[in-house]
């Protein structure tokens, strides 16, 4: 005999956390898709009625128009052209300046002679602007291109070398006492403790100096560039072709765009060991007196390990 209620044939089913975590994105993108649609509506809106309240909206160009001549300049070489010349020059400044950041600001951080010498001129250098440095980039090298690399190089070095400078000073020390403990030499600290426990400040430099990089590096090519998106915004603009400027100011939103979410993802993969803030409680907990297996070892567990090491070869502790 079914002793089972009416209409309790067929159980219900239960939706995973997974598919939660899906509506929830869903629902963000959409939130982000309707934001740009409706930023663009009211653009389109203000301009073709040609508004004009404090603010003069009837000399800019409305969205269809930017939007036919982007299709235009899509379709032609040159466009590619500058923005493969524009790519080149960030991508080339911004590693060079990823690399040289993140030594000297970890030199800086953890020697004094490298803070006596370098210091000073760091604090002096890094108040000027880098587009100010333009007239310097000019006499130095022999051609525009190397001139506007310095100049990329320049923005994102010093906010690479500031956050890498203050992550590695903000180390637990106990870290390395527990590996110089169990025979680790300087090496072994500097690559098993510095620079991963600096990863993340090293990167909230890197996302800072690739925004910074796109703004110097345009302003260049519009000084002193022969190609390049900044180039020809600027020429756009001399012979007052104003859909072809806003179609240069969306690309270079774009490609700042792009680049800065390629740094952020990079970052993610790196930095998997990392726990990631929810905003709410995790529904597994931790054993206590266990860490996770994909979590690095706290200061807690590091002070235990040295001290079970140093309790293996002898030495005692008061």
């Amino acid at each position: 005999m079914d002793r089972r209620a009416p209409g309790s044939a067929h159980p219900a089913v239960r939706a995973g956390p997974g598919t939660g975590r899906l509506v929830n994105r869903t629902a963000r993108h959409a939130v982000r898709a309707l934001s740009l649609a409706a930023a663009l509506g009211l653009w389109q809106l203000l301009t073709a009625q040609d508004v004009n309240l404090w603010l003069r909206f009837e000399q800019f160009p409305t969205v269809t128009e930017v939007a036919r001549a982007f299709g235009e300049r899509v379709g032609g070489a040159t466009y590619w052209q500058d923005l493969t010349d524009s790519v080149t020059r960030i991508v080339t400044g911004f590693l060079l300046a990823a690399v040289a950041g993140v030594a000297v600001g970890t030199a800086v951080a953890r020697s004094r002679v490298a803070e006596d010498v370098i210091g000073p001129l760091l604090e002096v250098l890094r108040p000027i602007p880098a587009i100010a440095l333009v007239p310097v980039a000019i006499l130095l090298f022999p051609s525009n291109e190397q001139g506007i690399v310095f100049i990329t190089f320049t923005a994102a070095f010093f906010p690479v070398t500031v956050s890498t400078r203050h992550a590695v000073r903000a180390l637990a020390p106990v870290w390395e006492e527990a590996v110089r403990t169990m025979g680790g030499g300087r090496g072994r600290v500097l690559w098993s403790v510095v620079l991963p426990g600096a990863l993340p400040g090293v990167l909230g430099g890197l996302s800072v100096g690739i925004g910074v990089s796109w703004i110097c590096v345009i302003s260049a090519e519009m000084i002193s560039g022969e190609y390049g998106v900044g180039y020809r915004t600027w020429q756009d603009y001399t012979v007052v072709d104003y859909p072809g400027v806003f179609v240069g100011m969306v690309t270079i939103g774009v490609l700042g765009w792009l680049t800065s979410t390629a740094v952020e993802v990079a970052g993610r993969r790196v930095t998997r060991w990392l726990p990631r803030g929810t905003g709410r409680t995790t529904a597994r907990a931790t054993r206590p007196g266990r860490e996770p297996a994909d979590r690095p070892a706290t200061a807690a567990t590091a002070t235990a390990t040295a001290t079970n090491t140093a309790t293996a070869t002898g030495e005692r502790h008061p």
